[in-house]
């Protein structure tokens, strides 16, 4: 996917400067400082939730990683209970 960003001349020299001593090229630069932005947002925003939505982001995660081909009988599950 292709995006146009405008950048001022300033900035711009600066990344360019920036860019030869990491030796990369601007682009990756750009793409590097959003990656980090992200992962800094999702980081706050996941410390700023309460322990019992971290718990059901949690189980969200796990049900995603289920296969559910794998099936369970009733019977099965009331043994685990102990029922």
């Amino acid at each position: 996917m292709r995006k146009l960003i405008d950048i001022d001349e300033k900035t711009l020299t600066k990344l360019k400067v920036i860019s030869i001593f990491e030796k990369t090229s601007v682009k990756g630069l750009i793409e590097n400082a959003v990656q980090i932005y992200l992962k800094s947002i999702q980081t706050n925003q996941f410390n700023n939730l309460s322990d019992e939505e971290k718990e059901d982001l949690g189980l969200l995660m796990l049900m995603q990683e289920v296969d559910r081909k794998d099936k369970v009988s009733e019977d099965e599950i009331f043994k685990i209970l102990g029922k």
